[in-house]
C-alpha cells in the first residue's frame, strides 16, 4: 500500500481574505491536512518547509498575486508537479484563459460551491494516482508516462537515462543520482516521490525490471543473464521482483511476446 493511501494528502489554500480562508480550511480540513498563506510569499515559504499535493490560489492578493505564484511553482523542478487551481471573482472568459496560460490545472469562480471545490481536488489525485499505478504495474510503461508537464518530462528523461547507464551496477543509490542531477538528497527524494510516490531506490529496481521485461521481449538473452545486465546479485532474486511488481513471471513474459512475434 502507498503511503498517498495511508496519509492526508496536503492542500495549501492562499487567500488574502482571511474569512474566505478559514472557510476553505474548514471545509477542506476533515479530508486534507490544510495550510494556509496570506499571499504568494507566504505560499512559496510554507512550500519550502514540507511537501503540498495541491494547492489552491486566489488571484487578487498583496506582494504575490495568484498568477505570479503559479509562475514561479512552474518554472520550479522542485514545485512544478504540483496540482494548480486558480479561485478568483474574475468569471470573463480571457480571465479563464490568463489562468490555463499561466499553467493552472483549474479554475474555480467565487462563489463557488464546496462540493465542487472537493470534487475538483479529488479528480486532480485520483488522476495523478492512476497515472503512478498503470506505470508502477505495467512492464512497458516508460518513466515519461508519469510526467505532468515539460519540466517534469525533461527531469524524468535525464533520470531514467542516468539510470539505465549505470544498471548494472547493484551499488547505483540515491547519493549517485542526486551528485549526476546537481540536486541535494533531501530535494531528488522529495521530486521522486512527489512524481512516482516511489522512494529513489524503489523507482531505480522498477526502472531495473522495465528494462529487463524489454531484454525479455527482444528474446536475445536468457534469464540468468538479464538478471545480472540489469544489475541484479542473483536469479532467483531478479525472479521474485519481476513476479511482484508485475504479476507475472520473466518466463511468462517472455513466452507471451515469443508467441505474439
Amino acid at each position: 500500500m502507498t503511503n498517498a493511501a495511508t496519509r492526508k494528502s496536503t492542500v495549501l489554500v492562499a487567500d488574502d481574505h482571511q474569512e474566505i480562508l478559514d472557510f476553505i480550511a474548514d471545509d477542506l480540513c476533515d479530508s486534507y491536512h490544510v495550510l494556509k498563506a496570506k499571499d504568494g510569499v507566504g505560499a512559496l515559504t510554507l512550500l519550502t518547509e514540507q511537501p503540498v499535493d495541491v494547492i489552491i490560489s486566489d488571484i487578487m492578493m498583496p506582494n504575490m498575486d495568484g498568477y505570479a505564484l503559479c509562475t514561479r511553482l512552474k518554472e520550479d523542478i522542485r514545485f512544478c508537479h504540483i496540482p494548480f487551481i486558480m479561485l478568483t471573482a474574475k468569471n470573463s472568459l480571457q480571465s479563464k484563459i490568463e489562468g490555463l496560460e499561466y499553467g493552472a490545472d483549474a479554475y474555480i469562480e467565487k462563489p463557488f460551491s464546496p462540493t465542487f471545490l472537493q470534487a475538483q481536488i479529488s479528480s486532480l489525485l485520483r488522476n495523478r494516482q492512476n497515472v503512478r499505478a498503470h506505470y508502477n504495474h505495467s512492464p512497458t510503461s516508460p518513466l515519461q508516462s508519469i510526467a505532468l508537464n515539460q519540466a517534469d518530462q525533461a527531469f524524468l528523461n535525464q533520470l531514467n537515462q542516468l539510470i539505465l547507464e549505470n544498471i548494472t551496477e547493484a551499488s547505483l543509490c540515491v547519493d549517485l543520482l542526486a551528485d549526476r542531477m546537481h540536486m541535494s538528497r533531501p530535494t531528488l527524494y522529495r521530486k521522486i516521490k512527489a512524481l512516482s510516490d516511489l522512494s529513489p531506490n524503489e523507482l531505480i529496481n522498477i526502472t531495473r525490471l522495465k528494462k529487463a521485461a524489454q531484454l525479455l521481449e527482444e528474446g536475445h538473452y536468457r534469464i540468468y543473464e538479464i538478471s545480472s545486465l540489469v544489475g541484479f546479485s542473483s536469479s532467483s532474486h531478479f525472479i521474485r521482483n519481476f513476479q511482484k511488481q508485475f504479476g507475472i513471471s520473466p518466463k511468462e513474459w517472455a513466452d507471451q511476446h515469443r508467441t505474439s512475434a
